[in-house]
């Protein structure tokens, strides 16, 4: 039997293809770049190295799910550790929430910040989230959504309905709180998705569940590039071949659907499947024509960010891990964000990694190259990022060496939009309308970002997953 072509080392790819070689199947991958990782790449300015995608990494058991299905303790290969707190939660009026996963603890936390009343109804709350989480799960996320079938039966919807799932998320979050900082701080993560608070569906409260409940962690060593390395350190005991530095420029197809891959060395690999886990939009060149989804037609895409890494020479005293630091407005920022404007007064995400090389990455967000002209804006907006930073007590970073990384950075990284996002989450462009993983072409397949389940590390991650049971049900 031909092998299977895997196009693209990022984690979706490299999911899926620990899961079809574990199952037996003969797997090649092709990665343009020089190493694995995709989004979850790493950047470098003299001795410090930068995580350039996600800092986050929630719900573990979905990577170790991974290594399990080749017979291995993810703790051999990738140890983790659970960050403590998962967020500092920095507020305008100089109050702060630290979030921790354990329920009493967290719940100590907010009746320190907002009193007794609202920790009860945090408490409750907690409770929901936990309820709809468990019911999204199967239906929502962990899905094969190629066939319309797949969509939630019409008991889980009402139950869904009930709980306020198709309310808007930021009115699903005030109907059981009442302290605003703590609505935000269970509502911020809509923009994961894409979103403002005051467009998500109530559905996705499930991203705080995984954010605040289930907890946030991190590689012992290494950043977040551990991870892909990780993974592909585990194909190569496989026998997997991952063919760095080498780019797919056609994926050929037979009478009977897909035929191999085309590589820019000239190369023809035959195969039985391929699963093309990059950018969708990207890669349309090298798709055969009768691949096309009506799903991308008019796509909707998220915004971008504008991130400074600084290269500092003394980690920041009683730093955490991730700190959000929330502007004095709300709704106002994310109008403007949605109109194509930067936030005038925007939350920022700050990381800064406890390792030898003293570091912090600043995240703002940002609109993406459709919506805003970037030749002029960069500059405006770095000076303000640093002003923001000096006002918030990290001192005048203004000549500490850094590297930025804007929407025309993300478009050079292959992001279509110049967004690391993808395609936002609005009901249009969710589960069985987000364009699917299953083509029209018989044997070509589709993981990552740009379908469903969608963005972050665990949908990506379940999406390869998706693909290769796919495969092995196709060719059992």
């Amino acid at each position: 039997m031909k092998p299977v072509v895997v196009i693209g080392a990022g984690l979706a790819g490299l999911s899926a293809a620990v899961h079809l070689a574990a199952a037996g199947r003969e797997v090649v991958v092709v990665e343009a770049r020089d190493e694995p990782g995709g989004c979850c790449a790493v950047a470098t300015l003299g001795s410090h190295r930068f995580d350039v995608g996600p800092s986050v990494l929630t719900m573990p058991g979905l990577l170790a799910e991974v290594f399990g299905a080749a017979g291995e303790d993810m703790e051999s290969w990738l140890p983790l550790r659970r960050l403590d707190p998962s967020y500092r939660l920095a507020f305008a009026d100089g109050s702060r929430l630290d979030v921790v996963p354990e329920r009493e603890a967290m719940a100590g936390q907010v009746r320190a910040l907002c009193g007794p009343a609202e920790a009860r109804r945090y408490l409750r709350y907690r409770d929901l989230l936990e309820r709809m989480f468990r019911a999204e799960w199967p239906v929502f996320i962990d899905a094969d959504m190629t066939r319309l079938r797949a969509m939630a039966r019409p008991a889980t919807l009402l139950r869904l309905a009930a709980m306020g799932g198709f309310r808007r998320l930021d009115r699903l979050a005030a109907a059981h709180l009442t302290d605003e900082r703590l609505i935000r701080a269970h509502t911020f993560q809509a923009l994961y998705a894409g979103l403002s608070p005051q467009r998500a569906l109530g559905i996705y409260a499930v991203i705080a569940h995984m954010d605040t409940v289930g907890g946030v962690y991190f590689p012992r060593s290494g950043g977040m590039r551990a991870v892909p390395a990780a993974l592909a350190a585990l194909l190569e005991k496989l026998q997997v071949p991952i063919l760095y530095g080498t780019r797919a420029v056609q994926v050929t197809t037979g009478v009977s659907g897909v035929s191999g891959v085309r590589l820019d060395t000239g190369r023809h690999l035959p195969a039985s499947h391929v699963v093309m886990a990059g950018d969708r939009f990207a890669a349309r060149s090298i798709l055969p024509g009768q691949s096309a989804d009506w799903r991308m037609r008019r796509p909707r895409f998220s915004p971008s960010c504008l991130v400074l890494h600084l290269a500092l020479d003394r980690r920041p005293p009683g730093q955490a891990h991730h700190t959000l630091h929330f502007g004095h407005a709300w709704a106002s920022t994310f109008t403007a964000l949605e109109r194509g404007r930067p936030q005038p007064d925007p939350s920022i995400l700050l990381t800064c990694p406890d390792d030898d090389r003293p570091k912090l990455s600043v995240l703002e967000p940002a609109p993406n190259l459709i919506d805003a002209d970037w030749r002029k804006l960069r500059p405006r907006l770095e000076e303000r990022l640093l002003g923001r930073l000096e006002a918030l007590g990290y001192g005048d970073l203004s000549d500490v060496p850094r590297l930025v990384f804007d929407p025309p950075a993300w478009h050079r990284l292959g992001h279509t939009a110049g967004t690391p996002f993808a395609l936002d989450h609005r009901f249009a462009q969710t589960a069985w309308f987000r364009p699917s993983a299953a083509s029209r072409v018989p044997g070509l397949h589709f993981a990552g970002m740009h379908t469903a389940p969608g963005v972050g590390v665990p949908p990506v991650l379940v999406s390869g997953r998706l693909a290769a049971r796919r495969i092995l049900r196709e060719t059992p």
